[in-house]
């Protein structure tokens, strides 16, 4: 979707865009169901990049410690503690610039997705930049979906992380695409951004081809020590308008409503469900945040009447749409000659 349509839809009277967004909603969603995620950090703290909004950054004193890669019992008594609690995808996420094939921490990781994949959750990692081949050995070994998130628009990101460029991100997105992988793409709310930046993020994502099965929607949780610390929090209102935006601009994917929970109230989030949020990361962590306790959720799911959805670890991932680009690889116009493997 454009951004011209993007900023006329976004500057409706707040009831008028969740009208637009509800009907959305139904009309692709009808069963009123949410789907809960389980987020697990496996390797967290010691990263090399430095995305200004993140604790796990080597690069500041944000008190995380680095840890090595979680051992696999470890991660499957997590993940069975998942699905019995009623998680449907279990998310792993690692504080990596990237994995390589053949490296002993990718043939790890790929060793962990098997074991995961067989109980029956969808599977999903978050693992940074993957070359075509790494992305095709993870949806052999049972990858779902891939998350690789575009925090903001392409203006906006250069003062945000210097450490790898807009187009690095896009170019791991086409070859998650190019595996048959699913892409959970979204982005970050409160990044000292603009209501267009955030609209010209979310053009880019809308355009995709084909668009991502989840889009999860961040607010900021500002963590002691990274340059993000002293942010103000994002207003309810702005949550629930880029809801409703997202979900008119991308119909057939499932919104998340991510981190930034433990701020909102159930009002809040009851709005964010109305205007066309059905996915919720479930646990008591965010990788390195705090997350609204499974009791509670489960507590405001039923005063809401919502069900939850079911596993569907064997889902083909969205199909490419004939008439539409695909995913842009690079913004280098001569692909051929980029260097980067698109063409």
């Amino acid at each position: 979707m454009l951004f011209a349509e993007l900023k006329r839809l976004h500057s409706l009277p707040f009831f008028d865009l969740i009208q637009q967004a509800r009907a959305v909603h139904q009309a692709n969603w009808p069963e009123g169901e949410i789907q809960l995620c389980t987020l697990l950090s496996i390797k967290t703290g010691g990263c090399s990049e430095d995305c200004s909004y993140c604790a796990q950054s080597a690069r500041y004193k944000s008190g995380v410690e680095s840890e090595r890669l979680m051992g696999k019992d470890q991660i499957m008594v997590r993940a069975q503690a998942a699905r019995d609690t009623g998680s449907t995808r279990f998310c792993m996420g690692a504080a990596w610039r990237g994995v390589r094939g053949g490296t002993q921490r990718f043939e790890q990781v790929l060793d962990i997705v098997r074991d995961v994949s067989s109980l029956g959750m969808e599977v999903c990692v978050t693992l940074g930049e993957l070359g075509p081949d790494e992305a095709k050995a993870l949806k052999e070994a049972g990858v779902t979906a891939y998350n690789h998130n575009l925090d903001t628009s392409p203006e906006h990101y250069p003062n945000i992380v210097t450490t790898h460029t807009y187009e690095d991100r896009l170019r791991t997105i086409r070859n998650v695409q190019d595996a048959g992988m699913s892409v959970c793409c979204g982005g970050i709310l409160g990044l000292g951004e603009t209501n267009d930046d955030r609209l010209k993020m979310l053009e880019v994502i809308s355009e995709f081809n084909p668009q991502p099965e989840s889009v999860p929607i961040n607010s900021l949780m500002p963590m002691p020590g990274t340059p993000m610390a002293g942010k103000d929090p994002v207003d309810a209102f702005d949550v629930v308008r880029m809801i409703a935006v997202t979900r008119i601009a991308v119909p057939k994917a499932k919104v998340r409503l991510s981190a930034g929970r433990t701020r909102m109230s159930d009002e809040t989030q009851a709005l964010c469900f109305f205007a066309g949020a059905n996915s919720i990361f479930y646990g008591d962590k965010l990788l390195t945040a705090k997350n609204p306790a499974v009791e509670k959720d489960r507590e405001l799911l039923s005063k809401l009447g919502l069900g939850t959805q079911q596993p569907n670890p064997a889902m083909s991932a969205p199909g490419v749409e004939g008439d539409r680009p695909l995913s842009p690889a690079c913004a280098v116009e001569e692909e051929a000659d980029c260097g980067c493997g698109c063409a």
